[in-house]
């Protein structure tokens, strides 16, 4: 099970970090996620992190803003985001993988468990 926090409404230029928090002896070997969408759009992938924290993946249009890490021991994730942009409103999710590849990481369907959401707004 997991349960994302943090979001908020911002003004552009602020930060937030986003968490997740795991339940699950699974959390400290599965790849982990961060997924956004915005309304009447699919849900597209921000950020990963492998199994031991050791590769990250980005986006294209979060990096250099945003930094993804994980702490196994509280069996979370975190998505820092600097820098905040109207274009960043959604609500964001977090999602675990037992199965993704690091061709595959990026990929919505690659992740078997997901969070419930957490909404960012970014006012402009």
């Amino acid at each position: 099970q997991l349960q994302a926090s943090g979001g908020g409404l911002v003004q552009a230029g602020d930060s937030l970090r986003l968490s997740c928090s795991a339940s699950g002896r699974a959390f400290s070997s599965s790849a982990m996620g961060w997924f956004r969408q915005a309304p009447g759009k699919e849900r597209e992938f921000v950020a990963a992190i492998s199994w031991n924290g050791g590769t990250t993946w980005y986006a294209d249009f979060v990096k250099g803003r945003c930094t993804i890490s994980r702490d196994n021991v509280k069996n979370a994730v975190y998505l820092q985001m600097n820098s905040l942009k109207a274009e960043d409103t959604a609500v964001y999710y977090c999602a675990a993988s037992q199965s993704a590849l690091r061709t595959t990481v990026r990929l919505r369907t690659q992740y078997e468990y997901w969070g419930q959401g957490t909404q960012v707004t970014v006012s402009s």
